[in-house]
């Protein structure tokens, strides 16, 4: 389960910034908490709050970032691309860093460090705690760039991978990413860390991509298909049902591919909708609604971490939908139920009455003064009570992170 995840020098954020899961024992969570494998009470839903262009989708965008740099920098990358980070544009030669913390299901906690620059990484390492007998950190790696000599200096620790191969690391790439490509069990390990997001480390993804991999993942897996059907029925969208077809495309006589490639096949989406007197009617998704659309797309990343454990990363989650739509799709993650493996969410949103839903300790408040964006969770302002009403004193102006007008 993540923990915390801070950066510094990203985006519209200059100063260093922590976004943290961790709760007290007395903390109010309102069914939205689990206790993590490392022992620690964590919050399994996170909403981020704030003015449009205060900076709530670049809060979140680190961990879209890193899960993508950790997992698949080594093969997606070319050779010498860079590396897809921004800083704040007052501080452009400055690097950019990273750090985040997370358990795996064996309680032992893990802590990731990066500092980069769009051309390269300078400085890189994982270090682990088995369990709370251990008070200490120790590394597995730790990756150091030398300008002077113009190498990296590399020393681990159980890591295991081939001295000579990781000199020969790429700057653009992850060392974890490359060790997993040479079997080092301990970075196939924390490649395993399963992020769903909607948003990609250069910006959100294409609402058109996002539905055609909705559409692929739902026609292979029945059992969370038939869960989807479900939720779009319950959340009173008119569907009975959704039908996904795969049609493999035919190949015109003059079209030629390299031997043994196919055409991709076409997935058609229909809405299924039965009328009172039992007859079935179908209409192609994108004859749907728009919120529609969205809430089969926002299934596809919800559900499938759900099944896994993970965490989704969901910018705007009421896209296109009534307001009412985030209780009961947050209430996916708060019961152990519909979620077993402890999977958590955080996401931003401009419906504020779910600072009511979650409480003071699960909102991230985000506000941008002089081209500087700020966040701090609510339960950290002093003066914040539980009984307090949120809603009414957000929306008074009293804990700030709203538009001036």
């Amino acid at each position: 389960m993540l923990h915390s995840f801070a950066f510094k020098n990203f985006l519209s954020f200059k100063e260093r910034t922590e976004v943290s899961f961790a709760l007290t024992q007395k903390a109010s969570s309102h069914g939205w908490d689990a206790s993590s494998p490392a022992g620690q009470r964590l919050a399994t839903a996170l909403a981020v709050i704030g003015a449009n262009g205060a900076g709530k989708t670049s809060l979140i965008k680190p961990l879209a970032f890193l899960s993508w740099f950790i997992n698949h920098s080594f093969l997606q990358s070319a050779p010498n691309a860079q590396i897809p980070i921004k800083p704040h544009f007052s501080t452009p030669s400055d690097p950019v860093e990273f750090e985040i913390e997370a358990d795996d299901m064996n309680g032992t906690l893990w802590r990731y460090v990066l500092k980069a620059t769009p051309e390269r990484v300078l400085y890189e390492a994982v270090y682990k705690r088995p369990n709370k007998k251990h008070a200490k950190f120790s590394y597995v790696f730790e990756r150091n760039w030398d300008e002077a000599s113009k190498e990296y200096f590399i020393k681990q620790d159980g890591f295991d991978l081939n001295p000579a191969e990781a000199k020969k690391v790429r700057p653009n790439a992850s060392l974890i990413s490359t060790a997993a490509q040479y079997g080092v069990g301990v970075a196939q390990h924390l490649i395993g860390a399963y992020v769903a997001s909607n948003i990609i480390q250069v910006g959100r993804v294409d609402p058109n991509l996002g539905f055609l991999n909705a559409s692929i993942f739902f026609h292979e897996n029945a059992v969370l298909k038939k869960q989807m059907e479900t939720l779009l029925h319950d959340l009173d969208f008119g569907l009975s049902g959704v039908d996904i077809r795969k049609l493999d495309m035919p190949m015109s006589p003059d079209m030629k591919l390299p031997d043994g490639m196919k055409l991709p096949p076409q997935y058609l989406v229909f809405g299924v909708h039965t009328l009172k007197d039992g007859s079935r009617h179908e209409l192609q998704m994108l004859e749907e609604s728009s919120g529609t659309r969205t809430a089969f797309t926002q299934l596809w990343y919800l559900l499938s971490v759900l099944a896994s454990g993970g965490i989704a990363v969901i910018d705007e989650l009421e896209s296109d939908m009534h307001p009412h739509m985030i209780e009961p799709l947050l209430d996916l993650f708060a019961s152990p139920h519909t979620n077993p493996h402890k999977a958590q969410i955080i996401f931003t949103s401009h419906s504020i009455e779910v600072m009511g839903l979650l409480g003071k300790s699960q909102v991230v408040l985000v506000e941008k003064k002089d081209c500087e964006s700020e966040a701090w969770r609510l339960d950290t302002m002093d003066g914040v009570r539980s009984q307090d009403n949120l809603y009414a004193k957000y929306m008074s102006g009293a804990y700030g992170a709203v538009p001036q007008l």
